[in-house]
């Protein structure tokens, strides 16, 4: 890895107070956000600390007027007792409306942003180009959405609660002194150790909680990749393997968790124990001081009693210093998703026409940046594929690996063209960048002439269509899944699946078009998987079609049925094909042929059998292998 890839370390370890100052920009960042639920928390708060400041003198006030003449006359009065009930009563009710305003109002900030961030961080995935979702396994893009933003503003939970308490402090500091400076001073001198405490506790905690968010987040990449190759785990018969591998992140992760709560455990008697302490000095000196006459009971009792409501209130303090450095680790890593650059540009221009497009390509290179083979915890993060730092947005000067070298071609309008190369040839890469899925390095893509950077946002899709080997299902109906909700008609639906070959299976489901086909299309076999994703394609009557091995799955009769379909119903499509059958190159009417990310020679079948080596040696191959697939079924028809 280069020096420039290691400049910025999302888990090296940062300045205590340079990730405090990180996370009050975070705060308030939040706050600018959410001004309306957050005012009203922080009322809601202020409501709390004077109620609980006054609960104090409450306490005092009825100790001074109605219990202790009534322990010095010996008898108690309705009117001494009402007295009570009210005042307790009436300091209880703003107490109660102070906390309601303030937890379900700050629950609602919280909420909010992290809907609004939610929305954000998903419109950025659909925005960023396919080259930077090849960079970043699924599971990290899964825990920035979900995990990283509840931990980002998370924070706001506790917040206004610590806001009441410096109120509560200013209150209470005032009222103490008013009662007696003397004691006030002893009491104060606790707070220095209280907040030195949460300081220690803070820097402490910081580290392990930061390198326990990014376990979390490596576990769900963990999890999704295990449950995403469920297939390849069963057949291999590697599930040992991958519970092993998936036992170990997670008890990484249990370890830290136990490390956080151990700390945690660690220094949290200690910090409610610091106010005890100020507590008892509060009650020794004040009893001191009524023997000699210098106090009352009643100041003695309102000070202690002040004294320790405020010691758990305080350590919301504390709590918002532990939440600071999860919210800095998880606003990182959702700001690396939001700040990432490799977006595609779009102009104002439109294809013109209604006939079959004509795609060419001038002189295109195209290169994959190199990435590390796993990210590790306090690595640098991994670029993406568009060659910037996920994390900074800047270029990386990384290894690039070439794909497409100078590549010129035109396919004809109206031509069933194919592409046609040795595994790592550049077909499919070659057959994104004409559809726009990636763009150059350099060189220029067009369709009819016009450069697809051009090309205003959202039409292109409805020009020019690919079809994977790769096929994905919804778990939705089989008209669903065709229509993809576009406004169709079940007539246009059926002549899509006709022409895909698909129609009669589909007759066949219990429900015909409003037969579900389950998750990721479980229902289906992959050949019934690739002719609907076919119809998805052929209903949108797109005037280029790309079919990247999209009837791998099929038997090649039925191949040769669907493309000889597809040139009888749409004489107005262009069909690309990246074709790996001898079958499907011989329908062609034109091929590419590709060797190492060029284009070697470009023709007829029979031209280029006649005059490339490289053509007629792979070709032969295929030829091979078809006749040896060939003779395998037919042995297996036999017996």
């Amino acid at each position: 890895m280069t020096a420039a890839a290691q400049g910025r370390v999302i888990g090296r370890p940062r300045p205590t107070g340079a990730v405090l100052r990180e996370g009050l920009g975070v705060i308030w960042r939040g706050v600018r956000q959410q001004p309306r639920w957050f005012s009203v928390a922080v009322v809601g708060s202020v409501l709390w600390a004077a109620a609980t400041v006054a609960t104090a003198w409450a306490i005092g006030h009825v100790t001074e007027t109605v219990v202790t003449p009534a322990v010095t006359e010996g008898r108690w009065t309705w009117a001494g007792l009402g007295t009570i009930v009210w005042v307790l009563m009436a300091v209880l009710a703003v107490n109660v409306t102070g906390v309601v305003l303030r937890r379900v109002s700050a629950t609602i900030a919280g909420f909010n942003l992290q809907a609004i961030y939610r929305r954000r961080v998903t419109r950025q995935y659909l925005r960023l180009p396919l080259s930077w979702h090849h960079a970043h396994p699924s599971g990290q893009l899964l825990s920035n959405a979900h995990a990283d933003i509840e931990a980002t503003w998370q924070v706001f939970n506790p917040l206004p609660m610590a806001i009441g308490v410096i109120f509560m402090l200013l209150i209470a500091g005032v009222q103490m002194v008013l009662v007696d400076w003397f004691l006030t001073l002893i009491a104060l001198l606790v707070f220095p150790a209280l907040f030195a405490a949460n300081v220690v506790f803070q820097r402490v905690m910081s580290p392990k909680i930061t390198r326990a968010q990014q376990l979390r987040a490596e576990v769900a990449e963990v999890a999704h990749e295990s449950f995403e190759a469920g297939l390849v785990v069963k057949a291999m018969g590697r599930e040992q393997e991958e519970t092993e591998r998936f036992g170990k992140v997670t008890h990484e992760l249990r370890d830290s968790l136990v490390d956080v709560g151990r700390t945690r455990g660690t220094f949290e008697p200690v910090i409610e124990g610091i106010p005890t302490l100020g507590t008892l000095a509060v009650l020794a000196v004040g009893t001191a001081q009524v023997a000699a006459g210098a106090l009352t009971a009643a100041d003695v009792v309102q000070m202690a009693y002040l004294f320790s409501i405020l010691a758990f209130p305080v350590r919301a303090l504390g709590w918002v210093l532990a939440e600071i450095p999860r919210s800095v680790v998880g606003h990182r890593r959702v700001a690396a998703v939001l700040q990432a650059t490799g977006s595609m540009e779009h102009g104002a221009a439109t294809v013109p026409g209604d006939g079959p497009a004509e795609p060419a390509v001038r002189e295109v290179h195209y290169s994959y940046v190199d990435r590390p083979e796993r990210e590790v915890l306090g690595a640098a993060p991994t670029p993406s594929r568009d060659g910037t730092d996920p994390y900074t947005g800047m270029l990386a000067d990384l290894e690039r690996t070439p794909a497409i070298r100078g590549v010129s071609l035109q396919v004809p309008a109206g031509s069933t063209s194919a592409l046609v190369g040795p595994t790592g040839s550049g077909k499919s890469t070659l057959a994104g960048l004409v559809l726009r899925l990636v763009d150059p390095d350099s060189g220029q893509v067009t369709l009819d002439g016009i450069d697809l950077r051009q090309v205003r946002q959202g039409e292109l899709p409805d020009v020019a269509t690919l079809v994977a080997q790769q096929t994905f299902m919804f778990d939705d109906t089989v008209r669903g899944n065709v229509t993809l909700g576009t406004d169709r008609t079940d007539e246009e639906v059926w002549e899509a699946l006709r022409i895909a070959q698909a129609d009669d299976f589909v007759r066949q489901l219990p429900q015909g078009l409003d037969t579900r086909v389950g998750e990721r299309g479980g229902t289906l076999s992959g050949g019934q998987r690739q002719r609907i994703a076919l119809a998805r394609a052929i209903v949108r009557r797109p005037r280029l079609l790309v079919l990247d091995d999209a009837t791998s799955a099929v038997d090649p009769a039925v191949e040769q049925q669907i493309l000889a379909a597809l040139r009888e119903a749409r004489s107005g499509t262009t069909v690309l094909v990246v074709a790996y059958r001898i079958a499907t190159i011989t329908l062609a009417g034109h091929v590419i042929y590709l060797e190492h990310g060029r284009v070697v020679d470009q023709g007829g079948h029979e031209e280029l059998l006649a005059r490339c080596q490289g053509y007629a040696d792979l070709v032969h191959a295929y030829a091979r292998e078809a006749a040896e697939r060939a003779a395998v079924n037919a042995a297996e028809e036999d017996r």
